[in-house]
């Protein structure tokens, strides 16, 4: 079976396939609900385009090919975010702001990685662009945490991140001379690094668990106050979620969010094997050049649907069941699988119950 796809390709197949895009319209519905508009950007763009809106080296993940009618380099997308924010600052760059976007599709890397083999995956996410502000995005984070619990994710967690700690720091009251060097340390949490580059950092290696307890040793670091309005906002976030999600924080951490600004945030959920998305605060840029922030998030179907993905309720209606009968049990929210033979069997069509006396009973065992 190895043959029939490219090593990083896989067909889902049922129930996985049919959980996996459970989750994506019930992602899609907190969204619509939340007044954020489909929008639906092609599978390939050029590919100087494409690269111009991805994070720096982003382009190095794409599948490029030569277009047969342009003669020129297309790239297939390896991230429909990018997309997205070309939809905002162009044909979308007269709608009123903020402009509230939600987005789903296929994305497709050159090459997997050791966490993650898949090159294909299925992304779905919002975007909030024309305004940079607390509570900009503390909406995009109670969207994803609410888009999660929706499509039956438990155990959600969030650990957030100020990806320009350093440079926020270094450009005020700890100057440092090589700013990329220390941000790279501080990441691999290398505290013997840090304490030769600049030990004056070393306490933001500390800085990081539970929130509420990290928060309060950034706020004790931050003497001269210029963290302030970015724990203040972390801290607005917190209260908004109100709950519902387990929160954490690592001031430091970067990978992943080379190109965010002041705001980052990774998503988690129960029995998940690895953070199920992501998302933060970003500038875009328009065609003359003119910046605008957005904030925004990603999730990842296959990685939420999870447990959801082995659970059936199909319910057997025997051979003579009329229309009608079946009609009414399929309003009522059941998935109807009639016989269509005399030795066909609520087992052999993987059925969990049964239509007996104008009901659904469950099979046993």
């Amino acid at each position: 079976m190895t043959t029939l796809l490219p090593e990083g390709f896989r067909d889902r197949l049922p129930p996985h396939a049919d959980a996996s895009a459970a989750v994506e319209s019930r992602v899609l519905a907190v969204a619509h609900s939340y007044g954020y508009e489909r929008v639906d950007p092609p599978l390939a763009e050029f590919a100087d385009s494409l690269a111009s809106r991805l994070k720096d080296g982003g382009l190095a993940d794409a599948v490029r090919f030569v277009d047969p009618v342009s003669q020129r380099t297309m790239a297939i997308r390896p991230d429909i975010t990018a997309q997205v924010a070309r939809i905002a600052a162009t044909r979308m760059a007269h709608h009123p702001r903020p402009v509230r976007l939600s987005y789903a599709g296929s994305v497709l890397k050159l090459r997997g990685g050791a966490l993650q083999p898949d090159r294909e995956a299925r992304q779905i996410g919002c975007e909030l662009i024309g305004l940079d502000s607390v509570a900009a995005a503390r909406e995009v984070v109670t969207v994803a945490v609410e888009a999660l619990a929706a499509a039956g994710a438990t155990g959600v967690s969030v650990d957030f991140t100020l990806p320009d700690l350093v440079e926020t720091l270094s450009s005020g009251p700890l100057p440092v001379s090589d700013v990329e060097q220390l941000r790279d340390r501080l990441d691999a949490k290398d505290a013997g690094a840090v304490a030769a580059l600049a030990p004056e950092y070393l306490p933001l290696i500390e800085a990081a668990g539970p929130f509420d307890a990290a928060i309060a040793r950034l706020r004790a670091f931050d003497s001269a106050g210029v963290l302030s309005s970015r724990l203040d906002g972390l801290e607005a976030i917190s209260r908004a979620l109100g709950g519902r999600a387990t929160l954490t924080l690592d001031p430091t951490e970067r990978h992943g969010f080379e190109y965010q600004t002041w705001l980052g945030f990774s998503l988690f959920a129960q029995g998940a094997t690895r953070e199920v998305g992501r998302g933060g605060t970003y500038t875009l840029m328009h065609e003359d050049g003119a910046e605008e922030a957005a904030t925004g998030f990603s999730l990842f179907a296959a990685s939420i649907a999870g447990d959801s993905a082995g659970k059936r309720r199909r319910l057997f209606l025997p051979l003579g069941t009329s229309e009608a009968d079946g009609a009414a049990m399929r309003s009522a929210g059941w998935a109807t699988v009639a016989a269509l033979a005399a030795g066909d069997t609520p087992e052999a069509q993987l059925c969990t119950h049964l239509f007996v006396d104008g009901e659904a009973r469950p099979l046993a065992g």
